[in-house]
């Protein structure tokens, strides 16, 4: 049995759309592969993938859902679990306002 190291994980960092977009730009030009492009700047190659593949959705060459709809859709996510909350204040307040009535 080989005695591998456990991969240390790397701290989640965040990029600029700019960033972002100058990355897939270097990988849709074609001189480098997504690897290398990673390689050189250091990124994961999953994260770049999913950069060029999300600008691909975004610019309409792929089917999926678009850097705006999937803000949106997490955007009404979050107003829905506010709303599920309050309503939940508002039954607990009913309950106990009808209690203190009787």
């Amino acid at each position: 049995m080989e005695n591998k190291k456990p991969r240390r994980q790397r701290p989640r960092r965040s990029f600029t759309e700019e960033f972002k977009a100058e990355i897939v730009e270097l990988c849709r030009r074609g001189d480098r592969s997504i690897g290398e492009v990673s390689k050189d700047f250091d990124l994961t190659e999953t994260a770049v993938r999913a950069w060029v593949r999300q600008a691909a959705v975004d610019s309409g060459e792929r089917e999926g859902l678009t850097t705006a709809e999937r803000e949106e859709i997490t955007k009404l996510r979050r107003e829905n679990r506010r709303l599920r909350e309050d309503v939940e204040v508002l039954k607990r307040a009913t309950a106990f306002f009808a209690k203190e009535t009787r």
